[in-house]
């Protein structure tokens, strides 16, 4: 089985949905910023999901912007090994710009990015959905209801949607990432 790292669904925008598939190599307690007043999160090693959207066509909320982003580690920390292939793939397929890397360095701002910037985290895989439809929601609830992830804590990562939850224990088979894939192909495919 040939499981694509970085799949891309639809075309023409810069916009998007996305979904990434990333690896906490050791268990940890953590502070997501200052969600649910800095309370301490339990993380099991394992797979987990994230569910995002960069609405904009332009800027840093764009598709390209925000997933590269993501993939940097702030101040001087390695960026995930991913970032590389992000940056070759979207400069051919023209999503975003030519040089979709932070300009201003990254400051850990969104929930995800306290999870993100540790260096025992990796991202494995991405699904991007270009849309300039609001799709986050549908995807989070869609997720929150399969029986191949668990919610760690309600509302984690839906800043902006507190009625969802966006990082979400995954089942780390990589057959369920491919149909999970396949399914959002299959709905989104424009």
């Amino acid at each position: 089985m040939d499981i694509p790292t970085i799949r891309i669904i639809g075309e023409n925008t810069q916009a998007g949905t996305y979904i990434l598939r990333f690896q906490l190599k050791s268990e940890i307690e953590l502070q997501f910023g200052r969600f649910k007043k800095g309370k301490l999160i339990h993380l099991n090693a394992g797979i987990y999901t994230y569910v995002g959207s960069a609405l904009s066509e332009k800027g840093a909320t764009s598709l390209a912007r925000r997933l590269v982003r993501h993939a940097t580690r702030s101040d001087e920390k390695p960026p995930h090994s991913i970032r590389d292939e992000m940056v070759r793939l979207f400069k051919e397929i023209e999503l975003g710009p030519q040089n979709p890397l932070p300009k201003n360095g990254k400051k850990l701002f969104w929930n995800i990015y306290h999870l993100l910037d540790l260096d025992r985290v990796e991202i494995k895989n991405i699904i991007a959905i270009r849309s300039t439809t609001r799709l986050e929601n549908n995807i989070a609830e869609f997720l929150e209801q399969d029986s191949g992830t668990e919610i760690i804590e309600k509302s984690l990562g839906a800043n902006d949607s507190p009625k969802n939850t966006h990082i979400l224990r995954a089942n780390p088979d990589e057959y369920w990432w491919m149909n999970l894939s396949n399914e959002m192909n299959s709905r989104y495919q424009s």
